[in-house]
């Protein structure tokens, strides 16, 4: 019997990618996004398209239910790769725009963990993958709204990993630097912008999008089970290390 799995952010360019990945191994992905023109095509290599918001308790229900059917009872793992990037000071920045930011990139990733986490506690566990960024653990300028909301769920997931640890229930992070996504293209079309980027990151280039993806396939996969509440830093270094 194949695994299943759930990737909420499915039309995330990164989300696509992972998708891939898991059905090239023989496995049921159900893909729960937003934009179905993006991932329409992977219906033929076998996955299932839920149309939904992140934020929508109902539609991300139903997802998970589906993925439960699909493995006969049991999800094996759920990514989620819902995001946004918002890069300005905070005294230009209303509440409403900080709110905004932090119900995508936090208060979705916080369904998520509960929904998905009752789920695996009822059906002897899972893995979880949830997406932070380099600004959760490193003060960038005018990066205060997206900080905030990133630092929640590198914070969240250290929390739900120790709560669900002795229930089988396996939850880490990603936490890219800049990475060559739709996201990022517009901060990328500056090659001012992408060159003081550069600069910025040890080993000088901005990531690549499968990079981040196997990652995050090899936490949902194969990576040990010991391995829980940990966030992976692929940021070129630049979260750690000078040079």
């Amino acid at each position: 019997m194949s695994n299943s799995y759930l990737i909420v952010g499915g039309s995330s360019d990164i989300g696509i990618i992972v998708a891939k990945i898991l059905l090239e191994k023989g496995n049921h992905v159900t893909l729960y996004a937003r934009d179905e023109t993006r991932v329409k095509d992977l219906e033929s290599l076998g996955a299932s398209i839920i149309i939904g918001d992140a934020l929508d308790n109902d539609g991300l229900t139903q997802a998970i239910e589906h993925t439960l059917e699909k493995g006969d009872g049991k999800i094996s793992g759920i990514a989620h790769l819902v995001g946004s990037i918002m890069i300005k000071p905070p005294h230009a920045m209303t509440v409403e725009t900080f709110n905004e930011v932090i119900n995508t990139n936090l208060t979705t990733a916080f369904l998520t963990l509960s929904l998905g986490g009752k789920t695996m506690l009822r059906n002897g566990g899972g893995r979880m993958v949830f997406t932070s960024s380099v600004a959760g653990s490193l003060g960038l300028i005018n990066h205060e709204a997206i900080a905030a909301a990133k630092g929640g769920v590198e914070s969240m997931i250290r929390s739900a990993a120790a709560t669900y640890a002795k229930r089988g229930v396996r939850i880490n992070a990603v936490a890219p630097g800049l990475t060559e996504t739709r996201l990022a293209e517009n901060l990328l079309r500056s090659d001012l912008v992408r060159d003081a980027s550069e600069k910025m990151i040890p080993i000088k280039r901005i990531n690549r999008p499968e990079e981040i993806a196997k990652s995050i396939n090899w936490l949902l996969t194969d990576a040990p089970d010991n391995f829980t509440g940990q966030v992976l830093h692929l940021d070129g270094g630049m979260s750690e290390i000078l040079v």
